[in-house]
């Protein structure tokens, strides 16, 4: 017989300590509260500079957004920021799968040192990285005179935010692929080899076909970080109106001009592909779940 049963039958007054409560009262007011303070968060420092940017963008009319958006030197740095990331993406593409599959599927000295490179743009500034390649390839720098008698130019040039860019977002596929291929193994490669496939026949239709949705992971994000990329491609550029700025330096030039309409109206196309990125990862993660929830193994387990 319940405690409140037997006090009614003897007419004893309850304690209160002695009445259970919902234990599911609380959690229920946490999981409200966190909810609460993340939707704030993400509208206060997500959604609301979003919302300005297309606000201030169309601000002085559509025709206004379209002009900035036409006018050459804009026209010019839209066109080299998809052809930066036209030929980096691809790069990162194939180094990511060379990489992932060097890394899971084979053991070899070294090893480690190139899961260490391959995590080194997420531990150097990118405007460090892009200072090394002025080092490098710059007038005064180690191949400069070289470059320079052969009329090559790489930095201040496309060559040289291409490699800036590349050198930013060429761990995003290894590292998309690499816990992906390490949770598949290596039993469906060695059965097609053991029924006498080839290499290529078994990376076109065993080995591709298992990553593909990680492949495709890895390349959107790839794709929006070059598009996006400031610091390495700003100090390599030389900020040449019309010839090498990208749409993020563009938007800096029309910004310090006080040009506000114009730099809103870039920087909401740059907003646009980034939107589109996101629904391209949403998308992605809702065909394959287990994108979402991918872990990486430890680094020893890469050492072995």
């Amino acid at each position: 017989m319940e405690v409140p049963a037997i006090a009614a039958a003897y007419e004893v007054p309850v304690s209160r300590s002695l009445r259970r409560r919902d234990p599911r009262q609380g959690t229920r007011w946490g999981r409200f509260v966190l909810i609460g303070v993340a939707l704030a968060f993400l509208a206060a420092f997500v959604l609301l500079p979003l919302l300005v940017v297309f606000a201030q963008a169309f601000s002085k009319g559509i025709g206004v957004y379209l002009a900035a958006l036409s006018e050459p030197s804009a026209w010019s740095a839209i066109k080299l920021t998809l052809t930066v990331a036209a030929i980096a993406v691809p790069m990162n593409l194939l180094f990511g799968v060379v990489s992932a599959w060097a890394i899971t599927k084979f053991q070899f000295r070294g090893k480690s040192a190139l899961v260490t490179l391959i995590d080194l743009p997420f531990a150097v500034s990118p405007v460090i990285a892009g200072l090394t390649y002025i080092l490098l390839f710059g007038a005064r720098g180690w191949f400069g005179p070289y470059l320079q008698a052969h009329d090559i130019r790489v930095v201040f040039a496309v060559p040289g935010i291409v490699l800036a860019t590349i050198f930013v977002t060429f761990p995003f596929v290894a590292r998309e692929l690499i816990p992906v291929m390490q949770a598949q193994g290596k039993h469906d490669e060695e059965t097609a080899l053991s029924l006498g496939a080839g290499g290529w026949q078994v990376f076109w239709h065993v080995t591709l076909p298992n990553i593909r949705w990680g492949l495709l992971y890895g390349v959107l994000l790839c794709n929006a970080r070059a598009m996006g990329e400031f610091g390495a491609v700003s100090v390599v550029s030389g900020h040449i109106r019309g010839l090498t700025n990208t749409m993020p330096l563009h938007v800096e030039i029309l910004y310090n001009e006080y040009n506000y309409a114009a730099a809103f109206a870039v920087a909401s196309l740059l907003a646009f592909l980034a939107l589109l990125t996101l629904a391209g990862k949403s998308l992605l993660e809702w065909r394959q779940p287990e994108l979402k929830h991918g872990t990486r193994r430890a680094r020893a387990d890469l050492e072995k």
